[in-house]
């Protein structure tokens, strides 16, 4: 599990564009858990093995469970191979966009959540076809929270620096409120996991918080 630590550069970034921080309000019926890319493919032993991912899926149940007490919903979402991604896929050394393909396609074994998640048969499973979960005609993620009425994110997954922040990223610019969890993130090193952090929070002005005080935080309304 990372060291998370936010640069006195970003602090100041923060304070300048958005003022002291000031925690999200999770109201209920307004938020979700959403998980990104936990899938076998991800693991240590995967196509693509993230070392760290095991130490996380502890605080990623527990968050979930939290969310289910509170009302709130949890959402996963997995990677999806896509043929048409060539700009991606297509400028992959050799032979890689076939390991991709057998591995992240809908239905392979590397493609399926990791089994030690907590899922719930009432939760939600998505695939995106991207790195962010909001890249039009990729995936559903965008539809499904307007139609239940979600404008604040929790996000919790891998990795850090790209699926994690990318989503992040965008749902901010679609005007979705949005909480990375640190303890609860991983990717492949500190130092990509404190860049995004950096980003996250001095730019784009996500609400940072590790997995006790989003449980804090959580109403209690079941």
């Amino acid at each position: 599990m990372h060291s998370t630590k936010i640069s006195d550069f970003a602090t100041e970034t923060r304070f300048y564009a958005y003022g002291p921080r000031e925690p999200l309000a999770l109201v209920p019926g307004s938020f979700a858990h959403v998980v990104i890319d936990m899938q076998y493919g991800f693991m240590p032993g995967g196509i693509i093995p993230v070392a760290g991912n095991p130490a996380i899926i502890p605080n990623i149940n527990r968050i979930s469970a939290a969310v289910r007490r509170a009302g709130g919903r949890n959402i996963f979402v997995r990677f999806t191979y896509d043929p048409t991604w060539t700009v991606y896929y297509g400028r992959l050394a050799d032979g890689r966009e076939a390991r991709m393909e057998a591995a992240f396609s809908d239905g392979a074994e590397q493609h399926a959540l990791v089994a030690d998640l907590d899922v719930m048969a009432d939760d939600v499973l998505l695939n995106k076809k991207r790195f962010s979960s909001f890249t039009p005609g990729t995936c559903d993620l965008e539809s499904r929270l307007r139609s239940a009425g979600i404008d604040t994110l929790i996000v919790t997954g891998c990795t850090s620096s790209c699926c994690v922040e990318s989503t992040i990223r965008d749902g901010m610019q679609l005007n979705f409120k949005t909480i990375f969890v640190g303890d609860a993130n991983v990717t492949l090193n500190d130092a990509y996991h404190n860049g995004a952090v950096d980003n996250l929070f001095g730019i784009f002005g996500t609400d940072l918080c590790m997995t006790d005080e989003i449980l804090d935080r959580l109403p209690v309304t079941a």
